[in-house]
C-alpha cells in the first residue's frame, strides 16, 4: 500500500498457515472473532439509525451471516453530524440512512429491520406508513398491529414503491390484486428491495426500474459518451426524488449543495465480502476478494459487453481492455482462480477454497440456454436483440453479469427473466419457483392504436418494472440486473426478495432455464457468491 494509507495490505491481515493439527483451532478461532463482530454490527445496526453523531471511517468491517463484510471510504472519514446523507430533509425522521445501513452493504436486511423494530416498539423512522407498510392505510395504532402493517418491510425487507401509469401508456391496466389493500389501478403499488449505496462508480442505470436515468421522467440515459457526468446528475435527481417520496419532503431539499454531499458521499464507498467462516480471508493466498481491489478496477460504460461482440450495432463501443477493441471474455470474474490447486482431503480450509474456486468457474462458464427472456429473445421492435428474435441464446451468467469484478450489466439493459412473473402452473410461485404468494398480481392489457381498447393480449406479473416508467407494454416486467458485490450482507435477494437465500437464488436459475445442476455445483455456485 502506499505510504500513509490506511488500509490493512493483505500481508497485515493475512493469518499463520496452519499446519494439519492447528487448522481446526484456527477454524474455531475464526469463527468466534466473526460471532464477535457481528454481534458489534447489529448492535451499530440500531444506532445507526437517528445518531447525528457518527464517524463512517475510511475502513470499516461488520459481521454477516457468512463471516464479514468491509466498506471502503475513500472519502473518509465521514462525519455524520456534517453530512447531508445523513440528516432528516423531509417531515418524517427519514434520512438516506434509514434505508442505507454500513452493517447491511448499504441496504437493510429483515433481522436488523426486526432489531429496530423491537428496541423502538415499530417507531423507528423506517418504520412509517408511507411505503414502509404493506400499504398506506394500514392501522399502526397498536404495536400488534404495526408489526403486522409492517410484514413486508421485517420479513422481506421490502420498500413500497408506489407510481402512476403513464398518461401516455399503450396499455390499460385491468385489475390489481393486493391483498394489502393497494388495489388502485392508476397509481401501482409495487414492493422492492433497496438497492446498495455503494459501488455506485460501476452503475449502467440507476433504480431497479431505470427511472432516475431515462428521458421518460427527466433524466439522462447513461451511455459511454456521457459518463460519468450523467451518472452523477441522475445521482443528484435521485436524492431529491428520495427525500419527496420516501422522506415526505417538500423537494426544497436537499439543496444543490446537498446532493453534491451525498453523491461525494456515496461514489466514494466501496463494498465486499472480506473474510469467509468456511475459506478465511479472502485476500490471502493470491486471492484478489474484499473491497480494497474495487477502488481501482477499469470501468467504462459498455466495458466486457456480452452483447456487443453479437450485435456490434449494440452497446457501443464495446471493449475489455480499451473502447472499441471488440474484446469480450466471459471470465468475469478472476478473485479466486489461485484457490484452484488440490489439497489433502484433511485441509477443510483448502477444501473450502477450492469450492469457491470451482463456483467462480462455474460463473464464468457454466453453459446457460436463454430463453423466453424479454430483452434478449423478442424481437428487436420488443427491445429485444435482434429482427425476429432469438428462441435460444446459448450464454453463460455473464450474458447477464458482464461487468469484470463487478457482475452487473455494463449497459443499462433492463430484463425480465421472470423473477415477478407467476408460473403458468401456480399463480402463487414465479418461473423458477420461488414464492411470489405475498406479492400482488398486476393485469394489463396492449392497447389496440386505433381504438385506444384493450385487447386480448395481456401480461400477469408482480412488478410493472420498466414497462410503469415508460408505458411501453413490451417492457412490462423488465427490471435491471444489481451489482453483486456484497451479497452475503443483504439478503434476501432479487428486487422482490423472493429468494431468502443464495441457494434459492441458485434454485432459481437451475429451475428457470433447466440447467440440472448437481448438488455439488450448487453449493459451489453459492460458497462463491457469498464470497462477493
Amino acid at each position: 500500500m502506499p505510504a500513509g494509507s490506511s488500509f490493512p495490505s493483505p500481508q497485515e491481515v493475512q493469518p499463520p498457515r496452519p499446519t494439519p493439527a492447528r487448522h481446526k483451532v484456527v477454524v474455531r478461532t475464526l469463527g468466534i472473532a466473526c460471532v464477535v463482530t457481528l454481534l458489534v454490527a447489529a448492535a451499530g445496526g440500531l444506532a445507526f439509525s437517528n445518531s447525528s453523531n457518527l464517524v463512517i471511517p475510511k475502513f470499516q468491517i461488520f459481521g454477516d451471516p457468512s463471516g464479514a463484510i468491509a466498506n471502503v471510504n475513500t472519502g473518509g472519514p465521514t462525519i455524520s453530524s456534517t453530512n447531508a446523507f445523513f440528516q432528516s430533509m423531509g417531515t418524517n425522521g427519514r434520512s438516506c440512512i434509514t434505508c442505507h445501513q454500513p452493517s447491511d452493504a448499504f441496504s437493510i436486511t429483515p433481522p436488523h429491520l426486526q432489531e429496530r423494530f423491537y428496541a423502538t416498539a415499530g417507531t423507528d423512522p423506517v418504520f412509517r406508513p408511507v411505503d414502509g407498510a404493506n400499504c398506506p392505510t394500514a392501522d399502526v395504532s397498536t404495536f400488534e398491529k404495526r408489526r403486522e402493517a409492517y410484514q413486508l418491510l421485517l420479513t422481506r425487507g421490502l420498500i413500497r414503491i408506489f407510481l402512476a401509469v403513464p398518461a401516455n401508456a399503450n396499455y390499460q391496466v385491468m385489475s390489481v390484486n393486493n391483498q394489502y389493500g393497494c388495489n388502485a389501478t392508476d397509481v401501482i403499488s409495487q414492493y422492492r428491495r433497496p438497492l446498495p449505496t455503494t459501488n455506485l462508480t460501476f452503475l449502467s442505470a440507476v433504480m431497479f426500474d431505470g427511472r432516475e436515468s431515462t428521458p421518460a421522467t427527466g433524466t439522462t440515459k447513461i451511455t459511454y459518451a456521457n459518463y460519468p457526468s450523467s451518472l452523477m446528475s441522475d445521482l443528484a435527481h435521485q436524492s431529491v426524488d428520495a427525500t419527496v417520496t420516501h422522506a415526505q419532503g417538500d423537494g426544497t431539499r436537499p439543496t444543490p449543495a446537498e446532493q453534491q454531499e451525498i453523491i461525494n458521499f456515496e461514489t466514494q464507498l466501496y463494498t465486499a465480502q472480506i473474510l469467509d467462516l468456511r475459506a478465511g480471508l479472502l485476500n490471502v493466498g493470491g486471492a484478489n476478494g474484499g473491497p480494497m481491489p474495487l477502488t481501482t478496477q477499469p470501468f467504462f460504460i459498455s466495458v466486457n459487453s456480452s452483447v456487443h461482440p453479437l450485435v456490434p450495432a449494440d452497446e457501443q463501443p464495446g471493449g475489455l481492455v480499451t473502447p472499441g477493441d471488440n474484446q469480450f471474455t466471459p471470465d468475469i470474474f478472476n478473485l479466486y482462480q489461485s484457490w484452484s490447486q488440490k489439497a489433502a482431503y484433511w485441509d477443510e480450509l483448502a477444501q473450502a477454497r477450492q469450492s469457491v474456486a470451482r463456483g467462480e468457474n462455474l460463473f464464468n462458464s457454466l453453459q446457460i440456454p436463454i430463453s423466453g427472456v424479454a430483452g434478449i429473445n423478442d424481437d428487436v421492435t420488443a427491445g429485444g436483440l435482434v429482427a425476429g428474435g432469438i428462441p435460444v441464446l446459448q450464454g453463460t451468467c455473464g450474458t447477464c453479469h458482464d461487468t469484470p469484478n463487478v457482475g452487473n450489466h455494463s449497459f443499462p439493459t433492463p430484463l425480465n427473466i421472470g423473477t415477478g412473473d407467476p408460473s403458468p402452473t401456480s399463480p402463487f410461485v414465479n418461473l423458477g419457483g420461488l414464492d411470489v404468494s405475498y406479492l400482488p398480481q398486476i393485469t394489463v392489457c396492449l392497447k389496440d392504436p386505433n381504438t385506444g381498447l384493450p385487447t386480448s393480449t395481456c401480461k400477469t406479473t408482480t412488478d410493472l418494472g420498466q414497462g410503469l416508467i415508460d408505458g411501453i407494454f413490451d417492457h412490462v416486467g423488465k427490471i435491471k440486473g444489481p451489482i453483486l458485490r456484497g451479497l452475503a450482507a443483504r439478503a434476501p435477494y432479487f428486487h422482490n426478495g423472493s429468494a431468502a437465500t443464495l441457494l434459492d437464488a441458485v434454485n432459481f436459475y437451475n429451475t428457470r432455464f433447466s440447467l440440472n445442476l448437481t448438488n455439488q455445483q450448487k453449493s459451489d455456485l453459492v460458497a462463491f457468491l457469498k464470497t462477493l
